[in-house]
């Protein structure tokens, strides 16, 4: 790395903020260039001499056209079409080859019963066995490699696509704890599913991908690039599990965005097709199919495939899936307080990791077991294969002999109550199961239970109408199929709060027959859920308390008569320029924000800009670090040795010079190093994890920076006494800010700014907050736990207002 001129030789003056170059650069640079100029000349002429004795070898020659391969191959990756159809394929390889894995375990399920067969003792706890150990195996690997693998991911998703940065939710480590806490968790049978999971396993993948770019590219080292890709991968996810590239774009946006980018909207659907083409085109690789169809193929009829009175059931479905969707996000949300709530319990649990999964697994593996209350729900059938015998196009109540031992585990003892004992159980257990400390997926158990139910409405009306509902003297007989599709996309639309999934079954089944009925169940479930219940997405962000704004469509025009001056904190921590070190260590002591605001001075509150935390932890332990205080007190040993006695200690040390470097913090993103204290010689180094090595200084839990100090006795430091003393004396100094990064253009509002308009100006441009001010003035700051609180809370701020005006006006 080149040296950088230093700022006094090019006549830098400090301004209030920003500081300027009072002579040309024009001479640095020309010498600057000359030298680097020389500098390639001299490389290239050694160059030529090696290449004059290597080039006419094999091995060279090979060499130049493997670097010229790697140059072209990277910088056509950097490209983001290819980028993104390199994500497709990998992902649908990863979602292929997780399914295929899924699939095994599940029939050595199966199969491990079926051995047993005859002795019911032994084949109960080798039911309950199996997925017992799978899932405290998925538990422990992922407190072990990373936690942040537990769960779905999109709500973590959600928040990073909004600006919010999660520390290690995007590594490699999450990536492998994923992938297979996800397909042993996936593979015991429990009623969960991998869609939210494959989100985050490709936001990853792109993650790690566009890292690898940016080693020989810097194309993917801008921010917004990264967000961009991030919103792909979404859809990429989606996608490649249900081979619907369509709904997965869809869905990815109406689960992880309240703005959406339509600059994106390509790259979310050229990535989403080559996952999906890929993920079915390896099922005919492998003979699964004759050809690239849909992945729950459907033969509905096409020429009447339902009669405008079944409409009315079609509704009746929309309304009941509206209120189930409703009552699992509440189900699940009580669940998880129950067992926080609980101190004893969560102590316990945290204690043993492994008895909550454990028992959750036992008592849902019990209730499957097909030999007790798993005979009446279909326990020995695996999701897919529930699914599969939903859609089909067989009524289940007139079961034909053909196909009777196929459909035989829904009639024990008939399909009615098989159906409602499928419903009643899976529901409480899925609720159960995505509470575990494992990657678990919602969508398509909830789909399944949709699916049931509008099952059990189609049976229903094809055992009241059995030739078929009278309709201008034609009769065509009932296709229950057809509910089951209808339900699966209401219920899974009312617990999502999408409407995407109505594009999703189309995709899933290969048939658009039911399109009315099926977006006007969505549409019915979803206005009626979102009445009740935020999403399930929306819950467990509340539940894990991330950084969000919530939905403001509900609150109606309250939000327009809400201002800024309602809900701001007006007792704001600022600094100014006036302030001294000891007002900066009393601040940095009491809050742990990480940015203030920089003032003129406490008078005026003349807003100048904003300081990074760790700017400001820079400053103090410059001011009275421990590298200062060295630097001080062999100072003044040397002030009153005199100056011969300093010569003479300067020849002895010799080498054993100390260098002292200040680190400055690079970005908002990186942590402060703190200061380094090292030899200029072979002395031994001694490594301490405490970044701030101070008997005052501040202390900061974020800063993770590793100093290096040398031995003790190495130098005589100050006493408890004087050093106390020495630090009352050098924090009366006022502040140096002419060398600190300071932000010239934090980000603004007037006091009569609408709730409406501050929700939409945190959605679109990913604030954490913004300082409210009055003809340039400092009078407050609103982040985003005052606007959630407004939003929730709109009818008392509303109230409130409107109390203020008339107050106002009766004055």
């Amino acid at each position: 790395m080149a040296m950088q001129p230093d700022r006094r030789e090019l006549g830098y003056e400090q301004t209030l903020m920003h500081g300027r170059f009072t002579q040309e650069l024009k001479h640095y640079a020309k010498s600057e260039a000359a030298r680097i100029r020389a500098e390639k000349e001299r490389q290239k002429e050694v160059e030529d001499e090696f290449r004059r004795y290597q080039e006419n070898t094999i091995c060279h020659r090979i060499k130049a056209n493997l670097l010229y391969a790697q140059k072209f191959v990277f910088e056509k990756v950097g490209e983001d079409w290819i980028f993104l159809a390199i994500l497709g394929v990998l992902m649908a390889l990863l979602s292929y080859a997780l399914d295929y894995t899924i699939a095994k375990f599940q029939r050595a399920h199966v199969q491990l019963y079926n051995m047993l067969d005859g002795q019911p003792i032994l084949q109960y706890f080798g039911w309950v066995g199996f997925p017992i150990v799978l899932v405290v195996f998925s538990a422990g690997f992922v407190h072990l490699v990373s936690a942040n693998a537990i769960g779905s991911g999109i709500p973590e998703m959600k928040t990073i696509l909004r600006g919010v940065i999660l520390k290690e939710y995007l590594t490699f480590r999450t990536l492998v704890s994923k992938v297979i806490g996800l397909a042993t968790s996936l593979g015991s049978g429990l009623p969960i599913g991998k869609e939210g999971p494959f989100v985050h396993l490709a936001s990853i993948v792109s993650t790690l991908l566009g890292k690898v770019i940016v080693s020989f590219r810097g194309v993917f080292q801008n921010e917004s690039r990264n967000s961009e890709m991030l919103a792909a991968a979404c859809a990429i996810g989606v996608s490649c599990n249900f081979a619907a590239p369509i709904g997965g774009v869809l869905f990815s946006i109406e689960v992880t965005s309240v703005y959406f980018a339509v600059r994106n909207y390509w790259r979310g659907f050229f990535g989403a097709v080559c996952g999906a083409f890929v993920f079915r085109l390896l099922a005919v690789f492998n003979q699964e199919e004759e050809t690239i169809t849909a992945l729950f193929k459907t033969n509905f009829r096409i020429d009447f495939p339902f009669d405008v009175q079944e409409l009315l059931a079609f509704a009746f479905i929309g309304i009941v899936c509206g209120f189930g969707g409703a009552l699992f996000v509440y189900t699940h949300r009580k669940v998880v307080d129950f067992v926080r709530g609980q101190k004893r319990v969560k102590r316990f649990l945290e204690k043993n990791r492994f008895i909550y999964p454990t028992a959750i697994a036992l008592m849902i593996s019990t209730v499957t077991f097909p030999l007790g209350l798993g005979k009446f729900m279909a326990g020995e059938l695996t999701a897919k294969e529930q699914i599969n015998e939903l859609f089909s196009n067989t009524t289940l109540g007139e079961t034909p002999e053909d196909v009777y031992e196929q459909l035989k585990p829904w009639h024990r003892p008939n399909v009615y109550i098989t159906l409602v004992v499928f419903i009643i159980m899976e529901f409480w257990m899925c609720a159960l199961a995505v509470t575990l400390p494992v990657p678990t997926g919602v969508f398509m158990p909830v789909f399944t239970i949709g699916a049931a139910f509008g099952r059990l409405v189609g049976e229903s009306m094809a055992a009241w109408f059995p030739r078929g509902i009278p309709n201008s003297g034609t009769l065509n007989t009932v296709i229950p199929g057809g509910y089951a599709v209808v339900g699966a996309a209401a219920l899974s639309g009312a617990v999502t709060h999408t409407i995407s999934t109505s594009v999703i079954v189309f995709e899933l089944t290969g048939q658009i027959t039911h399109i009315l009925p099926v977006m006007i169940a969505v549409l019915i479930a979803n206005a009626i859920s979102q009445l009740l219940q935020p999403s399930f997405y929306d819950s467990i962000i509340k539940i894990k308390k991330l950084p969000y704004l919530p939905d403001i469509s509900h609150a109606g025009s309250a939000t327009y008569d809400i201002f800024v001056e309602q809900i701001m904190v007006k007792n704001v921590k600022f600094i100014s320029w006036l302030s001294t070190y000891k007002d900066l260590k009393e601040l940095l002591d009491d809050s742990e924000h990480s940015s203030y605001p920089l003032v003129d001075s406490p008078e005026n509150m003349v807003l100048l800009g904003s300081m990074q935390r760790g700017e400001l932890e820079y400053l103090m332990e410059k001011k009275i670090g421990r590298a200062r205080r060295l630097i001080v007190i062999t100072e003044k040993k040397m002030s009153e040795r005199g100056a011969d006695e300093e010569d003479r200690v300067m020849r002895a040390m010799g080498q054993n010079a100390t260098i002292v470097s200040f680190h400055r913090q690079s970005d908002a993103t990186s942590e402060p190093e703190g200061i380094t204290i090292s030899p200029a010689g072979d002395g031994a180094l001694v490594e301490t994890e405490d970044p701030y090595d101070t008997a005052s200084s501040n202390r900061s839990n974020s800063s993770t920076g590793k100093r290096y100090k040398l031995p003790f006795g190495e130098f005589e430091d100050m006493t408890i006494e004087e050093q106390q003393a020495w630090e009352v004396e050098e924090l009366k100094d006022q502040l140096d800010l002419k060398d600190s990064h300071i932000d010239p253009a934090p980000f603004q509002l007037v006091e009569r700014t609408s709730l409406h308009k501050v929700h939409s100006l945190f959605s679109l441009l990913g604030l954490s907050h913004a300082y409210v001010t009055t003809l340039g003035r400092l009078v407050g700051i609103v982040a985003l736990k005052e606007i959630r609180q407004a939003v929730e809370h709109s009818t008392r701020y509303r109230s409130k207002s409107r109390s203020e005006t008339q107050d106002e006006n009766h004055r």
